[in-house]
Order: C-alpha cells, then sequence, then structure tokens
C-alpha cells in the first residue's frame, strides 16, 4: 500500500489515509488501495465492522490537485495502465490544457474509476465507520459519505467548497444523506458544516469535543462489532436498497460527467490559469475568501 494502511484488530478492519504531508491528498492509487481494502475486509470471517480514519492534521484535504492545477499531471501515476489509456497521466494532462479539444468520455473514464473506488465503501457488505478529525473537505467528502455511519470532532470541518469553481461532488450523496433542501444549502454556496452542525443536520451519528474524538469512535465500533456479520450484511443491504431505488447511480453519472465540465467551463480555466501563474493555494484563496472561508478560517452554515 503506497496511499493508506491496512490493519485489523479483533473485530476490527483499520483502513488509514496516510499521505498526511499532502493533507492525506488523493491521488488515482488511493481509490484502488481503498476497494482492495474493502474486499480483503470482507472476505476475512474475523472481520465485522471497517474502520476508515485519516493522520496527520486532518482526514482529507480533498484531491491532490497542486500539480494538475499547475498543469503538471506527472505525479498522477501509481495505476497500471497501457500509454493513452484514459489514467494515463499524459492523456489526463492532455484532456485537461485549458487551449485543448476536451473529451469529456475521457475525463469521465478517468473519474468514474476514483467513483468505484470510493464507492467499494457504500458497496461494501460489511459496515464502514468513518471518523473524521480537523477537515474533510473537496473530494475527501466522497470517502466520508460514502461510509456508512459518521463521527465527526466537534470543530471540524466538512463540505464541498469546489462547488463554487471547478469541481461537482462525483459520488453525489449529499442529497442522499442530508434530502435536498439541506443539500442545495451547501451545493449552492459552497458553504461547509463544523462537526457540531453535521450532527445537527443528521450527517454526523455524534460529534463529541476533539479531546473524546477517539473514545467516542471506538465505542461505536466495539458496538458494531458485536453484532453478527449475517445481520449486519442484512441490516446494511436492507437500508442501501432504499437509495439504489431512489437512482443513485444515475445521479453519480451526472455528478461525474458535470465534474469535467465544471474543469472545463470559462470560469474553470480562469482557476486553472491562476493556479499556473500564482499557485493553486492562491488560486483557492481567491476563491474562498470572497466567502470569509478560506482554509480553517470559518464554515459558512450559521
Amino acid at each position: 500500500m503506497e496511499t493508506l494502511i491496512y490493519e485489523t484488530e479483533g473485530r476490527v478492519a483499520r483502513i488509514t489515509l496516510n499521505r498526511p504531508e499532502r493533507g492525506n491528498g488523493i491521488v488515482p492509487r488511493m481509490p484502488v488501495e481503498i476497494a482492495a481494502c474493502v474486499e480483503r475486509a470482507n472476505l476475512d470471517p474475523k472481520i465485522h465492522v471497517i474502520a476508515l480514519a485519516g493522520n496527520g492534521t486532518g482526514f482529507c484535504g480533498g484531491y491532490d490537485l497542486v500539480a494538475s492545477a499547475e498543469g503538471d499531471m506527472s505525479g498522477l501515476g501509481g495505476v497500471e495502465a497501457p500509454p493513452g489509456s484514459p489514467v494515463d497521466p499524459a492523456t489526463i494532462g492532455a484532456n485537461h490544457a485549458p487551449e485543448s479539444n476536451w473529451d469529456p468520455v475521457t475525463d469521465f473514464q478517468f473519474m468514474s474509476r476514483n467513483v468505484r473506488g470510493f464507492m467499494s465503501l457504500f458497496h461494501s457488505e460489511k459496515p464502514v465507520l468513518c471518523k473524521v478529525h480537523g477537515y474533510c473537505v473537496a473530494g475527501g467528502t466522497d470517502m466520508a459519505l460514502c461510509s456508512d455511519l459518521l463521527v465527526i470532532g466537534a470543530d471540524a470541518k466538512i463540505g464541498y467548497p469546489p462547488a463554487r469553481v471547478w469541481g461537482s461532488p462525483t459520488t453525489a450523496m449529499w442529497a442522499a444523506r442530508l434530502g435536498p433542501m439541506r443539500a442545495k444549502r451547501l451545493l449552492l454556496t459552497g458553504d461547509s458544516l463544523s462537526g457540531e452542525q453535521a450532527a445537527e443536520w443528521g450527517l454526523a451519528t455524534e460529534a463529541p469535543p476533539p479531546e473524546q474524538l477517539d473514545e467516542r469512535f471506538e465505542a461505536l465500533l466495539e458496538r458494531v462489532a458485536q453484532m453478527p456479520i449475517n445481520q449486519l450484511v442484512m441490516m446494511k443491504m436492507l437500508v442501501n436498497q432504499s437509495l439504489y431505488s431512489q437512482g443513485l447511480h444515475q445521479t453519480q453519472l451526472l455528478g461525474t460527467f458535470f465534474d469535467g465540465i465544471a474543469r472545463h467551463t470559462e470560469e474553470g480555466h480562469g482557476f486553472v490559469r491562476r493556479a499556473a501563474e500564482g499557485g493553486f493555494k492562491e488560486a483557492v484563496r481567491d476563491r474562498d475568501e470572497p466567502y470569509g472561508d478560506y482554509g480553517l478560517g470559518g464554515f459558512g452554515v450559521e
């Protein structure tokens, strides 16, 4: 494993994002490794529940976009594929250049593979509990919202700021988790929630103070792990059917295509040009400072 750590402890399998020096930023290798670990846990007769967490200062800061937004796709390797394939860094780079003749299907073929990896958490036969500390933003929310239960530190930040420019949530789980009105409240502004607000909105099962986050997460893990595996599989399957019947797959197809479109609008190209000139962080600052929530400086929802 290059991007995460897989460990087992009793009835619990632990998947820990492990790129702390990059805010656990998502690279193509990460969804592939997540899916492999989920399958490993599902096939292990000793494992009852999967725990997902992140090392470092936060759970996940989203896609590792510094290089790609600044015009260098060379760091997007790590997945075995023939040259010229949709996941070839050279192909991705050529398809992202503002002056290129963008191919939306090639873009979809690349991004949909990330969605499959994230959705392995949702499709997992055994339940996945996610612990969020510090921050969980942008693409990081795809992993968190594809988990079954979230325990979020009261002071943590969770949201999808790229809704403002250069992004669309590919797994499209916001409406499924929050309902249409509250999903629109976040996605029509790019605002975020604190962990405390996430619990109030029903996104998190609980939002303990940061010093109690580990304790409360482990307590919930222990309760779930006491259940027989067959009961866990049936109960999760039963609830998931309601989301399948609401057209989750179709919505994700649209969200993944929209993500590509958002990166190739006039505003999306302007964001890339700003990142190439002044750096990705400055482009994000320009995007978020008018809303007063750049970095960990605010949430947006009062």
